[in-house]
């Protein structure tokens, strides 16, 4: 029996990389230590504040960040940014100086800060930014504090 001739496939329809705006999102994990305490009032109102939170001794996290990046699929790659650079832009940014530090007073981006989620997704937000390459658009930074807490900050221009 004769070999059947090889089939050539067909060209595909449709380009190989699509157009439209992606969110793509990467998570890394780090441990800090910190304390929740306005120096420009009292002990008694910290206490009030806070709570346990203000525990001059101080408390720690088990923090998670999540950072969303938006773009379009490069026409070669297809990728907005390859989530490995994401990941090493992160870590430089941010883990590298607050895994297993005291945010208080070990990481100079947040001296002078009160280290709550809502202000540490905005400091992150100011160290992250900067670093992604063109065309790779910070969309969202998303902490989590403890499984239930969590914060978001989309920017100092938010999408409506």
């Amino acid at each position: 029996m004769p070999a059947k001739p090889a089939r050539r496939r067909p060209a595909p329809s449709h380009p190989l990389v699509l157009p439209g705006t992606v969110y793509i999102t990467r998570q890394v994990h780090f441990n800090s230590a910190h304390r929740l305490f306005n120096p420009g009032k009292s002990l008694a109102w910290n206490q009030r504040q806070y709570g346990l939170c203000t525990n001059p001794h101080w408390h720690g996290h088990n923090y998670v960040l999540e950072v969303t990046v938006a773009g379009e699929p490069h026409p070669e790659t297809g990728y907005i940014i390859d989530l490995s650079e994401l990941k090493r832009i992160m870590h430089a940014a941010v883990v590298d100086k607050c895994d297993h530090r005291n945010l208080n007073d070990e990481v100079d981006f947040l001296r002078g800060t009160i280290p709550s989620t809502e202000n540490l997704v905005i400091a992150f937000w100011r160290e992250i930014e900067p670093h992604l390459p063109r065309g790779a658009r910070l969309y969202r930074v998303r902490l989590f504090e403890t499984p239930r807490n969590f914060a978001d900050f989309y920017g100092p221009n938010p999408p409506p």
